[in-house]
């Protein structure tokens, strides 16, 4: 199947969108991505195509990307919009840089529009394998949706079932032109390292390694659509009416949930705080067992990142930080 088919069946449940737009950076991946989508709205009837171009400001080459893309969009037609963020400081420029950069999409996506990213089958496996090197849970190695909830619209990912290998071979067919962020080299980020020193040597070993570990992450995204229906089950018997109707913070009837598994508990309470605050690791989870275990009499409080959960009057209480 070509790759022009393939992309028009992974955006086929949003051909009704007000307006298609896509992440450009300017990249390789993205930058076919645009080339694919101007290509295809010439000979089929397609929501409104533009693009935006996030500038970070991060490194001085940095400053020649809008005017790239501005070139490449002109080229093909389509409409850019170029938006400049600042990204906070901390411990992780990536993690910042793409808060701040999705932070940006949410607020200038319209109401049931799309926004179009270019992540593809091997960002999912090393997604995957980065995920799994840190530990994370079946929501982690569920890695890159599909698509999910964006500001007014939605965040689409149409190229997960294609290569990296494929995205080249197309750049080399059309002529693309692309910029390269010379920060993908430095290999004292970790997704760069493990791009550039573990992939390759996983790749000569095991050269479907990308196909095999993406088929891997869409199976843990159905086992967690499964946990977050039984979660939905769970917490539909302890979203009882509080007994204080002039309160309006979110609370749990506790009695239905000791009645669980101590596995099916944090598992409704994953998906019911998910919302509210960043979820605790597996060490945390420690401080709801001290929550739900304390004396009658007590007033035990679980303080997360956002806020704190307390127990009171036979019920779970979320005070938010």
């Amino acid at each position: 199947m070509s790759l022009d088919t393939r992309l028009l069946d992974a955006l086929s449940a949003w051909r009704q969108a007000p307006a298609w737009r896509v992440a450009f950076s300017g990249g390789l991946d993205s930058t076919v991505l645009l080339h694919l989508l101007a290509r295809l709205s010439r000979q089929h009837a397609l929501p409104a195509l533009s693009a935006i171009h996030v500038h970070h400001g991060l490194q001085a080459v940095a400053d020649a990307w809008p005017e790239h893309c501005r070139q490449v969009c002109a080229q093909l037609g389509v409409p850019l919009q170029v938006l400049r963020v600042t990204v906070a400081p901390g411990a992780s420029v990536e993690q910042a840089a793409r808060q701040a950069r999705y932070a940006a999409f949410a607020t200038v996506l319209g109401q049931g529009e799309a926004l179009l990213t270019a992540q593809h089958r091997d960002d999912q496996a090393e997604t995957l394998l980065f995920r799994l090197l840190r530990g994370a849970g079946v929501r982690g190695l569920a890695a890159m949706p599909v698509h999910r909830p964006l500001g007014a619209g939605t965040l689409l990912r149409p190229l997960l079932d294609v290569s990296r290998a494929e995205l080249q071979a197309y750049a080399g067919r059309h002529g693309v032109r692309w910029v390269e962020d010379p920060s993908n080299r430095d290999t004292g980020y970790a997704r760069n390292y493990l791009r550039q020193s573990v992939w390759p040597v996983l790749i000569r070993q095991w050269p479907q390694a990308s196909l095999t570990l993406a088929r891997s992450a869409a199976h843990m995204a159905e086992a967690q659509q499964l946990l977050d229906e039984l979660a939905a089950e769970d917490l539909a018997l302890a979203a009882t009416p509080a007994p204080f109707a002039w309160l309006p913070i979110p609370s749990l009837d506790l009695a239905p949930l000791l009645a669980l598994s101590e596995a099916r508990q944090r598992n409704a309470l994953r998906h019911w705080l998910a919302p509210l605050t960043r979820l605790p690791d597996s060490e945390h989870w420690a401080g709801w067992r001290c929550l739900r275990d304390a004396g009658v009499d007590a007033a035990p409080v679980w303080r997360l990142a956002q806020g704190e959960l307390r127990r009171a009057e036979g019920r779970l209480w979320w005070l938010a930080g």
